[in-house]
C-alpha cells in the first residue's frame, strides 16, 4: 500500500486518532518526508510544542517514527531529528486485531460461563455470588434483581469473534 493510499484509509486514520488523541492528529496525518524537528512541525502546524511533542512521543513507543539527536557544537543543545516509519501500521493493526480477539475471546468465556442478575431499575449486573450475597435485592435501590439472559449479548460476541477469526485467518482446533 502506497504512504499517500496509507494516510486515507480510514481504517488508518481512525487508529492514528486513538493514538495520538484530536490534538495530536495534525502531527500524524501530515508526516513530513525525511528528518524535521519537534520545533518545525510546531511552527508549521500551529500547534503548542508540548502537543507536537506528546504525539511525536506516541508515535515512537508505536513504532511509527524514530528520532535521532544532534548535539549543536556551540550550545551543547540537543536537537533531535524525527522520521516517521508508517509502514509499520499494517503489522501494528493485525497485532490489535489479535489482541481484540483474545479479549473478546476471554469475554465471551466469561458470559458463557457466569449466571447474572440484572436490577431493571437501575440496570445494574450482578454476578450470581454478588446476587446472592444482597439476597437478590439491589444494594442501590432494594429492588429484586432478576435471573438475566445473556444470550443475545453472547451470540452478538461470537459473531464479532468468527468474523475477527476469518479476518485474520486464524483456525479454530478444540
Amino acid at each position: 500500500m502506497a504512504f499517500e493510499d496509507l494516510l486515507n484509509d480510514p481504517v488508518i486514520q481512525k487508529y492514528l486518532h486513538e493514538l495520538v488523541g484530536p490534538t495530536g492528529m495534525p502531527v500524524a496525518a501530515a508526516p513530513p518526508d525525511g528528518e524535521v524537528t519537534d520545533e518545525e512541525l510546531a511552527e508549521e502546524l500551529g500547534l503548542e510544542l508540548n502537543d507536537v511533542r506528546r504525539a511525536l512521543f506516541i508515535l515512537y513507543e508505536n513504532d511509527l517514527a524514530t528520532y535521532r539527536r544532534v548535539r549543536d557544537e556551540d550550545s551543547g543543545w540537543l536537537t533531535y531529528l524525527w522520521t516517521f516509519h508508517y509502514d509499520n501500521i499494517p503489522e501494528n493493526l493485525e497485532e490489535e486485531m489479535y489482541r481484540l480477539l483474545d479479549a473478546l475471546e476471554e469475554r465471551e468465556e466469561y458470559e458463557r460461563t457466569h449466571e447474572f442478575y440484572l436490577c431493571e431499575v437501575c440496570s445494574i449486573r450482578f454476578e450470581f455470588g454478588e446476587a446472592m450475597d444482597f439476597g437478590f435485592e439491589c444494594p442501590e435501590c432494594g429492588s429484586p434483581v432478576e435471573a438475566m439472559d445473556n444470550d443475545r449479548l453472547r451470540e452478538a460476541m461470537g459473531q464479532r469473534v468468527e468474523k475477527l477469526r476469518n479476518e485474520l485467518n486464524v483456525d479454530v482446533t478444540g
